[in-house]
């Protein structure tokens, strides 16, 4: 803790600069001794004490000596003002707002607000020694303490955090919160870390106390793509009548978040239940009208012939990633590195209830280290001829997903493969990577590309085992145009 003392003596202020610009001429001299010229007879040897120049700059903060400069923190909600006793030197260093702050004066009154203030010990902290121990809640107020007196690295070292840390447990929840603040900062690609898991973890968050506190904006983003990861599309329809009922927007725009739900999606008999159980449904039925009817006569004719009238190329009728059983399976994988593997499993043929008693059978096979033709060996009838040798590593993970066998109901339908690719972090299985291809993961270069299945310590790996879930997705096209 800083201590909480008068103003300096004048006399102990210059000392304490000073004694600031000694220990960093200290730790120049260690560093510059690091990379001295090493060409002389004798071995090289570094001595270094680095970690003990830390110690005393962070005894030099903590007991107040030699401070020139005053800090006096204030928040409205309270009167007494923390006051920390530092060294102008070190703040500039760190700081250009500092360095301009403390050019003329050396007692300064802050104003925060009582988030950041209750983190500014921390962030001093991290100005003597360049390092802090942030907890999930102290991400956002260290930012923003990061960002307003411009530290850069705090500031990219706390985004960095935050994109690593979307995993983690928390009793209230913390992506929502994260995502809304990248977007008020303008930070892009933290929005997009955290779009991004929240697509691929939906399930995870509708269930959670923070899904009620997505805004518009975050909620349209959502409904709007086809890789959600979640159960069915009925599970998502709950999800969004919860969200209604709790946040009562205006009728234009509970509208636009009922019409992004893709009815087509939903089985008949669930959408009869809807419409004589939802509240939410009948508060808002003529916003959606014409979509149940389109969805009803979408379950009543065959695909083939229902695309002859209507554009099924758009994403009404295409699926998201469910991982309900009829549209794919979960394949475990023990020591994926060990040798070829293969499974086979039934889908539906599609959504549509005509085809509601038509079965596919996928045959999968997953190699983990496949070789395209390009690094195969090249035989020659030339005795002298060489052949390059081929090592294991140079193959990679492969995943080809093929029907069984063909059917005159495949006309009109291909069939999307997405693989998702769960792993353990801070505890809980996630959905760490999502790949999508028609019929094998060669279409996609990056397929596994950084997994490294040969480690049991590989982050793709739980327990030595891979986990994958397969979803297959047809995708209707339209053959022929009838005019109306």
């Amino acid at each position: 803790m800083a201590r909480l003392s008068g103003a300096q003596p004048v006399a102990t202020r210059c000392w304490g600069c000073a004694t600031a610009a000694f220990l960093l001429l200290l730790l120049l001299t260690v560093q510059a001794a690091q990379k001295a010229d090493l060409a002389g007879d004798g071995p090289a040897a570094t001595i270094n004490h680095s970690l003990m120049l830390l110690q005393r700059l962070q005894e030099l903060l903590q007991n107040g000596n030699g401070s020139d400069t005053v800090l006096r923190v204030r928040t409205a909600a309270s009167e007494e003002a923390k006051v920390f006793h530092t060294h102008q030197l070190l703040l500039s260093l760190q700081s250009e707002v500092f360095e301009s702050l403390l050019r003329n004066q050396s007692v300064i009154t802050l104003h925060e607000p009582p988030e950041t203030a209750a983190l500014f010990e921390k962030f001093i902290r991290y100005l003597y020694c360049g390092g802090v121990s942030i907890l999930l809640h102290q991400a956002i107020p260290m930012h923003q303490l990061a960002s307003k007196y411009r530290v850069w690295g705090l500031q990219r070292g706390v985004a960095d955090y935050m994109k690593t840390h979307l995993a983690s447990e928390s009793s209230q929840g913390h992506v929502v919160g994260w995502y809304h603040y990248a977007v008020r900062i303008g930070d892009g690609a933290l929005q997009e870390s955290c779009l991004q898991f929240l697509a691929w973890n939906l399930s995870a968050v509708l269930g959670s106390a923070e899904w009620s506190s997505v805004s518009v904006e975050l909620l349209l983003l959502l409904l709007e793509r086809s890789d959600l990861v979640l159960h069915s599309e009925l599970e998502l329809y709950t999800a969004v009548e919860s969200w209604l009922s709790r946040r009562q927007p205006e009728g234009p725009v509970a509208a636009r978040v009922l019409r992004a739900i893709r009815y087509p999606m939903i089985a008949p008999s669930q959408l009869f239940r809807l419409q004589a159980q939802s509240a939410v449904l009948a508060q808002h039925y003529t916003a959606v009208q014409d979509l149940l009817f389109q969805a009803f006569q979408f379950h009543a004719a065959s695909p083939l012939h229902f695309a002859k009238y209507f554009d099924v190329n758009c994403s009404m009728f295409l699926p998201r990633n469910y991982l309900a059983p009829s549209w794919g399976s979960q394949w475990v994988i023990n020591n994926p590195a060990r040798d070829d593997r293969s499974t086979s499993f039934q889908t539906q043929l599609g959504p549509s209830s005509h085809d509601a008693g038509k079965r596919v059978t996928w045959n999968v096979l997953f190699s983990p280290r496949w070789l395209p033709v390009s690094l195969r060996p090249v035989y020659s009838d030339s005795v002298s001829a060489a052949v390059q040798p081929v090592r294991l590593e140079d193959g990679r993970p492969r995943l080809v997903i093929t029907p069984a066998m063909s059917s005159p109901d495949f006309a009109g339908v291909s069939f999307q493969k997405t693989v998702l690719v769960g792993v353990r972090q801070q505890g809980r299985v996630l959905v760490k990577h999502a790949y999508s291809f028609h019929q094998s993961s060669d279409e996609t270069a990056d397929f596994l590309a950084h997994a490294d299945l040969q480690k049991r310590t590989s982050e793709y790996l739980i327990d030595n085992s891979l986990h994958l879930h397969i979803i297959i997705k047809p995708v209707y096209h339209s053959l022929i145009k009838v005019k109306k």
